[in-house]
């Protein structure tokens, strides 16, 4: 289950590269290399980015999550071989796509579920 996670989310990455401009990434390894890191990054680094900005996140109501989720997609780009990132803006858009298409492709899988098809139990 967690190698067609990670599968997934390479592919979720290869594709809101190819749609957001300002965006790129040579090929599939570099995706895979990359879902490796966001991943890491995502358990490791960003719950202490977010108790630390925890003040300026509730007066944004939570939307400072953005600038960090932005943040993180560029410190990707810096170590990540093959992942090009331009822009601040691009780096959002890049998360904000990815969140979505992640969301979507895991559901077609079966690794998520959608909000319809939960259970009552």
């Amino acid at each position: 289950m967690i190698i067609l996670k990670w599968f997934l989310m390479a592919l979720s990455i290869l594709i809101t590269a190819h749609i957001v401009p300002g965006v790129a990434i040579s090929g599939v390894w570099a995706a895979l290399w990359l879902a490796i890191f966001l991943a890491l990054v995502n358990v490791v680094l960003k719950p202490f980015l977010i108790l630390i900005t925890l003040p300026i996140n509730v007066l944004t109501l939570g939307l400072f999550t953005f600038v960090i989720n932005a943040l993180l997609i560029l410190l990707s780009g810096t170590v990540i071989k093959g992942f090009e990132v331009q822009s601040f803006w691009a780096a959002v858009f890049f998360s904000i796509l990815l969140s979505i298409i992640s969301y979507v492709l895991g559901v077609l899988a079966g690794t998520k579920t959608s909000p319809r098809r939960k259970r009552l139990t």
